[in-house]
């Protein structure tokens, strides 16, 4: 039964913020999968990109993301779901993949520390590059872009809302 709504977009785009504000005004529950992964693994997303490299990570990103299972949840992915074939179809038998877009510009200003934030990004690879990489997979997995870029997280969410409670 697809009754979820999978959040999908670069790091720092708003998926958390907007889940858990979408999640109260719809009565769902929220799930952030990276603190699913932290819960699970024991280990912050950047100890375990440390400690095992940015493969074994996208491999537990990709199981734990395989394996939720949840009804009526909005569910705030890792900005790296996407390199997960498994997890992106799983999700999207569970429920509508919507891609939080924001221009690069906007991300860039908001990101800050990558390395503190765990975001899996190759040695040396800029963050425009990592951008460059992941816009069109999270086109491809997205049922639903929502241009997010001058749209307060309140309309985002009321946008959201109308959308999935006809």
């Amino acid at each position: 039964m697809k009754d979820n709504i999978v959040l999908i977009g670069m790091p720092s785009c708003g998926k958390s913020t907007i889940g858990v504000v979408l999640a109260k005004a719809l009565g769902y529950r929220f799930v952030d999968s990276d603190l699913v992964i932290q819960e699970r693994t024991g280990r912050l997303l950047s100890e375990i990109i440390e400690e095992e490299g940015l493969a074994v990570f996208n491999q537990i990103e990709n199981d734990t993301n395989a394996s939720l299972d949840y009804h009526k949840a909005i569910i705030a992915t890792g900005g790296s779901v996407i390199y997960g074939e498994e997890a992106m179809e799983h999700l999207r038998s569970i429920g509508t993949v919507v891609y939080i877009e924001l221009p690069f510009e906007v991300l860039k200003e908001r990101i800050g520390d990558l390395n503190a934030r765990g975001v899996s990004i190759k040695e040396g690879q800029s963050f425009k590059e990592l951008y460059e990489e992941r816009k069109p997979l999270y086109e491809k997995y997205a049922d639903v872009v929502v241009p997010t870029q001058d749209m307060s997280i309140r309309e985002v969410v009321h946008l959201l809302k109308d959308k999935f409670s006809k």
